[in-house]
């Protein structure tokens, strides 16, 4: 790396043989070893960790706030002229069988339907339902009362922003475990220009161009890109371990003389963590902490402010109403404003990935393009994801009885001192219960929650109880949590049940875990859209838990929500009374 030094907190650590001779040791140069063109049976070789051996175990509030200027004119409109049809079949909450798209002969078919809802007036229906999502309902009963008033999981709805920000606001909504995974077959969808939904933010935040998560797999600079972070990720994969359990021991270092620097005192999980996950992101994939260059500490912010810029017509700050609607969702905010940051984040890339884009001017990528895409894959993704899955982890764990943690303190405590107290891959895998809180926290609240595709052709998508006709150009959209909580498939599906992927029964169901764009039972590949580093999310993910009970028994917190994911501020910390 060109006029740096290269952090040496990550070294090398002991790995199962299936991870043999896949890293080129040299700190210089990590990208050496690898052949991108056999990458992608490397990966399905190298992957951080094997699919979970798991067993199962173990509000609708609605709120009708409507506006009453916008309902008068709707009112003379109607509703959708489709009749419904019978009711869905009452099936106990229990794990069911869900076949493929496709699947055996033996399943009856099931009634072809009209798809229910209507996108009502242009111009005034997607405000009131923007309204309504943001304020007078919120996410989950905007989506559960029409569940409820159309008696079926798929319907037709306007999804926020709407007017201007987007030019089509119409979609077809999917929010169940069955119809959901049409979003994942590229064969039938298309995902170009949809990771943020029905609008896309300017490419002039991400220099110009169209970075990867906004390509379709069809478009010939994917696969170049995604082989890139899949090479990037698999090069790198001895040292995650090391590098994060530097960091986050810092982190809970910090956190313990918060609490005790007075009576009542009180430790922001959040603000720790977007620090450290900052540093240990740039540490790990690319050997220099950023908070060792010119950004400084000022990296944090500066990558915060720009993922506002991208983010913020689907956020609500608790502002006046009428300022929120006219600054967040109806106009874009000028790029420009968030230029010199961006500029900055793009001066560390350029200088500490240098090796990476040597690794990509061989793939056919331009250095700039290939800069440009790291940054957002590492900030946009991997930051982005850490500032909502970890605090999603504790917040599970938080309100969980003290019984799980004391299960897991023992678990972890005791495998670990069977090797030798070393924390090591082929540890965390034997580590069941750890495993499926991690699988679990997932599924209760997915990282990115939202999910969007555009039928290539006309196709017939199926929900539990009955098929519905999608016609070429139009936009299906998921809302995974209601999907990967659905109560046809997972007992009790709206509650966290730690213990829930342990054994074999448990395995069954990781399938229906889709966090990942995909299932958790396949890989990531050039040719499809599930995230390139799902198995890196999935480690460190283990390792925050691993950590956190390696020094404490239990511990207390106040939970609440912001943004996108969950505010956790830890209250107390009972120190580890034993090792195992």
């Amino acid at each position: 790396m060109q006029g740096k030094e290269q952090n040496n907190t990550a070294k090398a650590i002991d790995q199962p043989s299936g991870l043999a001779n896949v890293h080129d040791e040299s700190a210089n140069d990590p990208m050496g070893s690898i052949n991108p063109q056999v990458l992608e049976e490397h990966f399905q070789e190298v992957a951080f960790m094997s699919r979970s051996r798991e067993s199962e175990e173990a509000k609708t509030t609605r709120s009708n706030h409507p506006m009453k200027m916008i309902n008068h004119l709707l009112c003379h409109r109607g509703s959708n002229k489709s009749k419904l049809e019978d009711k869905k079949s009452s099936t106990p909450a229990k794990m069911v069988n869900i076949q493929p798209e496709g699947g055996g002969n033996e399943e009856p078919l099931l009634p072809m339907k009209e798809i229910p809802g209507s996108y009502g007036i242009p111009f005034l229906s997607p405000i009131r339902d923007r309204l309504n999502f943001y304020y007078f309902q919120g996410q989950d009963d905007f989506f559960k009362s029409r569940i409820q008033q159309y008696d079926s999981t798929v319907f037709r709805v306007n999804m926020p922003p709407g007017p201007f920000m987007a030019r089509n606001s119409q979609v077809i909504a999917v929010l169940d475990a069955k119809s959901f995974p049409v979003l994942f077959d590229v064969s039938k969808v298309e995902k170009r220009d949809i990771l943020t939904g029905t609008y896309m933010p300017s490419t002039s935040l991400t220099g110009g161009y169209r970075v990867c998560s906004y390509l379709d797999p069809s478009e010939p600079t994917h696969a170049k890109i995604k082989q890139l972070l899949l090479t990037l990720i698999a090069s790198r994969k001895s040292y995650v371990i090391p590098s994060f359990r530097s960091f986050y021991a810092s982190l809970f270092q910090t956190m313990e003389s918060e609490l005790a620097a007075s009576t009542g005192a009180k430790s922001d999980f959040n603000k720790l963590n977007d620090t450290t996950a900052f540093d240990f992101l740039g540490d790990v994939h690319f050997g220099i902490r950023p908070s060792s260059t010119s950004l400084g500490t000022e990296g944090p912010s500066k990558a915060n402010k720009w993922l506002f810029f991208q983010l913020c017509p689907l956020l609500t700050l608790g502002l006046p109403k009428i300022l929120e609607e006219l600054f967040l969702h109806t106009f874009p905010l000028p790029s420009f404003l968030a230029k010199s940051d961006y500029k900055d984040l793009y001066g560390y890339f350029s200088s500490a990935a240098a090796s990476v884009l040597d690794t990509a001017e061989k793939l056919g990528l331009s250095r700039e393009e290939a800069c440009h895409n790291l940054l957002f894959t590492t900030i946009f993704n991997s930051y982005g994801g850490a500032k909502v899955l970890f605090p999603g982890i504790l917040k599970c764990l938080a309100l969980a009885h003290p019984r799980l943690h004391s299960r897991l303190a023992e678990e972890i405590r005791s495998v670990v001192k069977a090797e030798g107290g070393k924390v090591t891959l082929a540890a965390i895998e034997k580590m069941e219960l750890t495993k499926s809180v991690v699988y679990e926290a997932l599924r209760m609240d997915p990282p990115v929650k939202f999910q969007y595709g555009k039928a290539k052709h006309d196709l017939v998508i199926e929900s539990h109880d009955a098929r519905y006709k999608v016609s070429k150009g139009e936009m299906i959209f998921g809302y995974q949590p209601l999907a990967t909580q659905d109560t046809k498939v997972f007992e009790n599906g709206g509650e966290f049940v730690g213990d829930r992927f342990v054994g074999n029964e448990g395995k069954k169901l990781l399938k229906h875990v889709l966090w990942s764009n995909g299932h958790e039972t396949e890989s990531p590949t050039v040719r499809n859209k599930q995230c390139a580093g799902k198995d890196f999310v999935i480690l460190v993910g283990r390792l925050l838990v691993v950590e956190f009970f390696l020094r404490y028994d239990t511990f207390t917190a106040e939970v609440g929500t912001i943004m996108f994911g969950s505010q956790v501020t830890v209250t107390s910390l009972t120190k580890a009374s034993s090792s195992g």
